[in-house]
């Protein structure tokens, strides 16, 4: 690496969960937990920058007790936490809605989407009262539960054709397949044929293959995080382990990654630190700022 790092300098951590901050098994070790405190503790400000939706993120957030703009659903949500407040939105259409159902039953995978917050599931129409994105699937499969597990959200079973008739909805906040990796090509081909440069797609987990509006990625979004922060990017170290965290890496000073990423991503990196199965982002953390 040719920059020079300043531990004094970095005044906040932008942390992906799954794979970086968090354990096989989606679990937060008390090491972490421990050494994230005491960084606030210090004045360090944290930014979780995932894929996941706010309700699936809030547990861990909680545990750690960080606050103020984050990012979600791969940058297509930033959100000031924990209130839930939405300061930045931007959807896919409902076009790419039903192509994304119509690939999933082609193919016999998995496909489902998120309806923005403030839409009530049952009506179509504008709702205060949820408060979260709500998880729209078509069929309630083995794929469907592990993602319940794997999040803690409930889904909503509906036909994806009615989403389109809802008055409310005019997008949806990401799709997205839970299929073998070896049909993920397929999916990208399908889906880039038809729409182009006007969508993303990525893969966020080995299964887990996420589309989302052009323009849309972490670092886009970890962008906005940081100007209501107050944050020019050589203050700012981001954290991550897959294809979705590379846009967080060149909108920051400094990156790293875990062992346990994937070559590409250790490439791309500034760092490289222990595996997320043996809390290596504790570890390397608390060797340079504790």
């Amino acid at each position: 690496m040719n920059k020079t790092f300043n531990p004094k300098l970095i005044k906040a951590l932008a942390i992906d969960l799954d794979g970086t901050l968090l354990m096989p098994g989606a679990v937060l070790g008390e090491r972490t937990i421990n050494c994230i405190k005491r960084l606030m503790l210090n004045g360090m400000q944290v930014m979780i920058s995932t894929g996941r939706a706010i309700e699936a993120a809030e547990r861990f957030r909680a545990a750690l007790g960080a606050e103020g703009p984050m990012v979600f659903f791969n940058g297509a949500e930033v959100a000031d936490v924990p209130s839930g407040k939405v300061l930045y939105t931007n959807m896919i259409n409902l076009d790419v809605v039903n192509y994304g159902a119509e690939i999933a039953r082609e193919l016999d995978v998995h496909f489902q989407v998120f309806l923005p917050a403030g839409i009530s599931p049952q009506t179509g129409r504008e709702d205060p009262a949820q408060k979260w994105e709500t998880l729209l699937i078509d069929n309630y499969n083995k794929d469907a539960e592990m993602y319940q597990k794997h999040t803690g959200i409930i889904p909503v079973v509906m036909d994806f054709q009615k989403i389109s008739a809802m008055p409310d909805v005019k997008g949806c906040v990401k799709g997205m397949y839970v299929a073998d990796p070896s049909k993920h090509d397929d999916i990208r081909k399908k889906m880039a044929d038809r729409f182009g440069g006007n969508i993303n797609i990525f893969r966020s987990l080995p299964t887990f293959l996420e589309i989302i509006n052009a323009g849309v990625s972490k670092g886009e979004g970890l962008k906005i995080a940081m100007r209501h922060r107050g944050l020019n990017p050589q203050e700012v170290i981001a954290f991550g382990d897959e294809e979705n965290d590379l846009p967080m890496f060149s909108v920051v000073g400094f990156s790293a990654a875990p062992e346990s990423a994937r070559e590409q991503i250790r490439d791309a990196a500034d760092f490289v630190f222990g595996s997320n199965a043996d809390e290596g982002l504790a570890v390397w953390l608390e060797e340079r700022f504790l």
